[in-house]
């Protein structure tokens, strides 16, 4: 791999980490060093950062929210 490439993932710690753990990626770039966008966009989608995860994760948190406080209602007008 470039050493151009290898700096700049010392930068990156979390995407030196998804490297660690995809080591495809190693042939990758090496194939072409370029690509990293590609990689990138693999990361977030690994590590679940994309858009669509952070909405899924805050709606599961609101739904979360929701049934707490329907259950301390509930307990409450039981009493």
């Amino acid at each position: 791999m470039r050493s151009e490439i290898m700096e700049y993932l010392e930068g990156q710690k979390e995407l030196k980490e998804f490297i660690r753990e995809q080591p495809f990626w190693y042939r990758k770039l090496s194939r072409n060093p370029y690509d990293l966008q590609s990689l990138q966009i693999a990361s977030l989608h690994y590590y679940k950062k994309t858009i669509p995860h952070k909405v899924e994760k805050f709606s599961n948190s609101v739904q979360m929210a929701s049934m707490m406080l329907n259950m301390f209602q509930s307990m409450n007008s039981q009493q």
